[in-house]
Order: C-alpha cells, then structure tokens, then sequence
C-alpha cells in the first residue's frame, strides 16, 4: 500500500484545534482500480472547509486536515468499527457505499481484515496521534482547550436520514464533549442569525468528539455538522459559492470565537 503523507497541519498561537478529517480526497494510486466510477467523484468529501474556515490563522488556531479520502478510511469512526449510532443506517470504518447507498468497490474488492488493518495503521493512526500530541501540547500550555471538529454534508440524504438537515448540526456527545458554558455561548450567537440549527440532533458527534472531549480534563470538543447548501452546489462539480459562503462564514467565527471565549473563561 502506498504511504501518502495522511495529513496537513498548521500550528496556531492560540488554545484552538480545528480538525477536519473528511477533507482528503486522495484514493492512493495503488488502490484506484479496486474503486467504482461514482467512488472515483469522492462525492462525500467536507468540501471547501479548509477555504470557509480560512479565518483560523487569524484566529490563532492550530488546523489539522487530512489529504485520504474517507472513502479509504473514516478517520471519523472507531478503530474497532463499531457504529456509532447503533440501528440507525450509516457509513463504517472502510466504508462499502456511498451516503446514497451506491457501491464504492468494483466485485470482489472489499476490503478484507487484513486490508483494514494496513489502512488503519498506515492512515488512521497517524491523523489520531497527530490530534492527540497536539491537544496535549495545548493542554500543557492553556490549560483548558477547544478542539472544533468541522465537518459538513449534503442537507438531503433520504438514505441517512428524513427530510432536510438544518443548516448547522452541533454535537458535543449529548453534553458530554464539553463544558455546558462552552455549547451555551455557542447556541447564545444563534439567536439572532438566519440559519437553522439543532444541538445533539441527528448528529451528536463522531468518535473524535466522544474520544477526545474530556471537559474534566481540560479538553472541550464540539462538532459543527454544516449543509453544504449554506456555502456550495451540493452536486457535481461541488463548486465554492462565495456569495454564499459570505453569509455563513461569519457564524461559524462568532460561535468558534464564542466557544473559545467560554473555555479561556474556565482557566480563571
């Protein structure tokens, strides 16, 4: 299997990680041919976020985004591949089909166990050491910490879920991710915003979220689950929208800034 580098980070000057773990959209040359046609338009990739959340740098926050396509690996889910909303239709650890229920792998080329396992130690485990070495580092020097987990999807998806999404999808693991203060700024920026939004909704957070939120511990890990409609064409060729990213961009800031304020408040 070809060793790709699995992510680009850009440290901060500030106690944020923004983690983006579904913006890759490599398919390692070597595995290509195992994929299907509709496989090959990665089309459940986070678009654009690297681009929405272009404020981060000013921000002072530290960025960490993979470069492989989930369709190789859900850097998302649990090592064991356990679901993380049991009975409900979802995506796995290699995933098989697309969020439309479409085949990702030609006859015959699923990934095996021992498959899985390569792509888990070659892709998996570096992004999550990466996570893990950076929050301690800022946990080692503020004190309390804010990790952002981005993340956005198509806003109609009937396979996964009913009806439309709202716009953004926060999840902190039913409360448990993060400080209460930290959701309460954030949903206190939303009153007065066009977009509508849910908390611990359809969406409470991936195995990121619930593996790194650790509030008493000093790491406060929030999920935002945006549609995609708010910022870009949800069908090919999945194209930026500025005039609409525009709209958009300056909410998620004020809740990240928010968030970020809630948590610096509990080191005083």
């Amino acid at each position: 299997m070809t060793h790709l580098p699995v992510f680009d980070f850009k440290a901060g000057t500030s106690p944020v990680l923004i983690s983006i773990p579904h913006l890759g959209r490599i398919i390692p040359d070597d595995l290509r041919a195992e994929y299907t046609d509709v496989a090959r338009t990665v089309a459940d990739t986070d678009w654009h976020l690297d681009q929405l959340y272009d404020f981060a740098a000013q921000a002072g926050a530290a960025v960490l985004s993979a470069r492989v396509s989930r369709y190789v690996i859900d850097l998302n889910r649990p090592p064991s591949g356990e679901s993380l909303y049991p009975g409900q239709t979802t995506t796995g650890l290699c995933p098989t089909e697309t969020f439309r229920g479409e085949p990702l792998y030609v006859d015959g080329k699923t990934p095996s166990a021992e498959t899985i396992a390569k792509r888990l130690d070659a892709f998996h485990a570096p992004y999550h050491a990466k996570l893990r070495e950076t929050l301690d580092a800022l946990k080692a020097e503020f004190g309390q910490v804010l990790l952002w987990e981005a993340h956005s999807i198509a806003s109609l998806l009937p396979r996964l879920f009913d009806g439309k999404l709202p716009d953004l999808n926060l999840g902190t693991n039913a409360g448990q991710s993060c400080a209460p203060q930290v959701l309460d700024a954030i949903t206190t920026t939303l009153d007065s915003q066009p977009f509508t939004w849910v908390a611990n909704g359809r969406f409470k957070g991936g195995y990121i979220t619930r593996e790194f939120g650790r509030p008493e511990q000093g790491v406060h890990a929030i999920q935002l689950e945006m549609c995609q409609s708010t910022y870009m064409d949800e069908s090919a060729p999945f194209a930026y929208r500025p005039e609409l990213a525009a709209r958009v961009k300056p909410v998620v800031e004020s809740m990240m800034a928010a968030a970020l304020d809630a948590v610096q408040r509990l080191r005083r």
